[in-house]
């Protein structure tokens, strides 16, 4: 086996957990798929510092410009920035996913208060850990968001990377809009069709897109190092116990 077969091997068990986890089938109707995003939202937001965090490391984002050193990796992580940051939107405008996903949460009538007041108070803070423990979330949700910029202040791009591949969108199944598009013909007064597109868009970007970019950058940053490849592994597996953390505390909130 590969070196990248031997860790998708690895942590097999914990993304079948996760893919197979009892909180999808706890969604059944409108107020579940609110409560729902009110948790997966960050999520959403903290997957664009992890993107950010590798655009910063494996492209050049400083004064003068010069060529980083993987030109193969700073394309797929520009190509991935380019629509997480700036994707065509349902109504054609130009939106961030994380946009994207409030936007639909005010149209389904979720709250987003939590979330603005959360990235409020991170962007006008140095100390994104002091924010996360002031925030009033779920503990679990909090072990979530400090895992994910430990591993950035730790700055191992082959770490970042791991909990950037293994650890985000992919471990929502595709049954997932099917139970969506079911609830929205349970509540037809109520407009899901923006929530449908967001993830109707990650499927087929993950799948088609930024997965392979995703595992071409794993084995480009790892190369034939032996360390680095048990620290992915580590890295990843960690990344999946704390997604699985994330959603045991919004299935608690789920009826």
């Amino acid at each position: 086996m590969s070196s990248i077969e031997l860790l998708q091997a690895a942590i097999a068990h914990e993304r079948k957990l996760l893919l197979h986890h009892p909180l999808y089938a706890k969604i059944n109707n409108l107020h579940d798929l609110q409560a729902f995003t009110e948790g997966h939202v960050y999520a959403v937001w903290d997957f664009m510092s992890l993107l950010k965090a590798l655009q910063v490391q494996l492209t050049c984002t400083s004064i003068p410009w010069f060529a980083s050193s993987m030109p193969n990796t700073r394309y797929l992580i520009n190509e991935i920035v380019l629509a997480e940051e700036s994707d065509v939107y349902i109504d054609g405008s130009r939106l961030s996913h994380y946009e994207m996903y409030l936007d639909a949460m005010s149209t389904m009538g979720a709250n987003t208060d939590s979330i603005t007041n959360f990235v409020h108070l991170a962007a006008s803070s140095t100390d994104i850990f002091a924010v996360i423990e002031a925030t009033a979330i779920d503990q679990r949700i909090k072990d979530f968001l400090r895992f994910t910029f430990t591993i950035i202040q730790n700055g191992k791009a082959h770490q970042i990377a791991a909990a950037f591949t293994f650890g985000r969108e992919d471990l929502i199944p595709d049954m997932f809009t099917s139970i969506l598009k079911e609830l929205q013909a349970k509540s037809p007064a109520v407009d899901m069709s923006k929530f449908i597109y967001y993830f109707q868009r990650h499927i087929d970007l993950d799948g088609d897109e930024h997965g392979p970019l995703a595992m071409q950058m794993i084995v480009e940053l790892a190369g034939d190092d032996p360390q680095k490849w048990q620290e992915m592994q580590d890295t990843a597996i960690q990344a999946l116990h704390f997604r699985a953390k994330l959603w045991d505390a919004i299935a608690d909130r789920v009826s």
